[in-house]
């Protein structure tokens, strides 16, 4: 009787999703937000962040029109805007280091602005947006030339600041955290002051979305992409330890660390609230040897993922102002496409309100089926758990292609879907529909194991 069943699954991959059970509620709300996101104001923002001349690093802190102080301090005070509107509803945080290192020769204090809106009911676990401040030129060690940072990174900046705008007036389980970064150009600083942050304070973050480079969407060889942004995952975690990549290694799992699963959730979000716009998953960390602020947060054991622009153009990034041979170098203003930006932008907060509406994913998720034609999968309930979705797919496909809602709490079994042919995961589901991202079974899928963070590589 279940052969039919494999058949059907067999034929998703080819065809599209299809699941067994019911389908995952569609929810007018992320409507709601998506469509309360501006270009106008993501204009206004990068605009006077352009206007501070410089935001280097190792700039001017003193002025109160140029340089890294005079920009922090405008961030800050526009979440304080924010929280008067609603009644204080932002707890904003600026920790800081003094740190030196081979971009920094001196000791140079470098400061993250933080706007956190509480989580009501599930206010350990956190969701974060973040977009570094910093900018630079060609040479990374100028901190007095003209350095714009349009794009990066203040189209970022501009879309954590957004997100803020349009998500703290409403209430959410979950905490949000809307992380302005420093530092990223001299060593991915503002990442590790945030990482060590979220450690000392016990945050079990589920989710970090980095914004790096995402407001352009014409290349410089004349290519124009604007349907589609890159969202950068993780395939193995950070801190896997050697008996866990022998598991690993084995029994599959190279490809569905909670940051990859997170990006599927990503992608499935914008197939159905974006109008359109997509979200390509790129099975890497980050851009080939190059880093952002996502590196030192997984290095802490914190899924994260990096949005960047679907093509980048390369005249704009870290270049001194300037025309040659009529090419306009430089990362100015006017290269920014508003409505593009906005588009990532909406995915962004699309994303932090399904995840801070929806359960934790769930925990320890085993699984068993050696030697049967049947799997089966037990977990740990989450707070705010209603139900459990099982999900299945081929062991090549991209993304969870078959579903079947959990008859138990805390255990499903597959009748007639042999474990040796597939992928597993299980997501969580709150009363009112809101769905968690997938967890793979086993250390290589959990979305809870944090540590220490590492040293990470240098900027972009």
């Amino acid at each position: 009787m279940r052969t039919p069943l494999i058949y059907a699954a067999a034929a998703s991959v080819i065809c599209g999703i299809a699941w067994a059970g019911d389908r995952p509620a569609d929810h007018p709300f992320l409507r709601e937000v998506a469509a309360d996101v501006s270009a106008n104001a993501l204009h206004d923002t990068i605009a006077k962040l352009v206007s501070f001349g410089t935001r280097h690093t190792m700039s001017d802190t003193a002025s109160p029109t140029r340089g890294i102080g005079a920009a922090r301090r405008w961030v800050k005070a526009q979440f304080e805007a924010m929280s008067d509107k609603c009644g204080g509803c932002l707890k904003i945080e600026t920790p800081s280091q003094t740190v030196t290192g081979e971009r920094i020769p001196k000791p140079t204090e470098v400061m993250d602005v933080l706007a956190i809106l509480p989580g009501t009911s599930d206010p350990d676990r956190v969701i974060v947006i973040s977009g570094h401040l910093d900018s630079r030129v060609t040479d990374v060690m100028n901190a007095t030339s003209d350095a714009p940072g349009a794009d990066d990174d203040g189209s970022g900046t501009a879309a954590v600041i957004e997100a803020a705008r349009v998500l703290s007036g409403r209430k959410f389980p979950a905490t949000l955290v809307f992380a302005v970064l420093s530092g990223e150009e001299q060593g991915l600083y503002g990442g590790k002051i945030l990482a060590a942050y979220a450690k000392d304070h016990e945050w079990q973050v589920e989710a970090q979305f980095n914004n790096d480079i995402i407001g352009n969407s014409h290349g410089e060889n004349g290519e124009h992409k604007d349907g589609y942004v890159r969202v950068f995952s993780e395939g193995t975690r950070s801190l896997e330890t050697p008996e866990q990549a022998t598991r690993r290694r084995y029994n599959g799992g190279e490809v569905d660390s909670p940051s990859r699963n997170l990006a599927r959730f990503v992608a499935t979000l914008a197939e159905r609230y974006t109008d359109g716009f997509k979200a390509r998953m790129i099975y890497r960390t980050d851009r080939f040897s190059r880093g952002g602020d996502q590196v030192p947060m997984l290095g802490a054991g914190y899924p994260a993922v990096r949005f960047t622009e679907a093509i980048e153009n390369y005249t704009r990034e870290h270049q001194d102002v300037r025309k040659e041979n009529g090419v306009q170098y430089g990362d100015v203003l006017e290269a920014i496409d508003f409505n593009y930006l906005a588009q990532v932008t909406r995915l962004n907060v699309v994303a932090m309100a399904a995840l801070a509406k929806a359960p934790a994913p769930p925990l320890n998720v085993k699984i068993e089926g050696a030697v049967t034609y049947n799997t089966t999968l037990k977990w740990t309930p989450v707070p705010g758990a209603a139900s459990y979705r099982v999900w299945w797919r081929d062991t090549t496909a991209p993304e969870w292609t078959n579903s079947q809602m959990a008859r138990d709490p805390n255990t499903a079994t597959l009748e007639g879907v042999n474990i040796d042919d597939w992928f597993f995961g299980v997501s969580s589901i709150s009363t009112d529909g809101y769905e968690s991202p997938v967890e793979f079974p086993g250390p290589a899928g959990a979305f809870v194991n944090a540590s220490p963070p590492p040293e990470g590589p240098k900027g972009h």
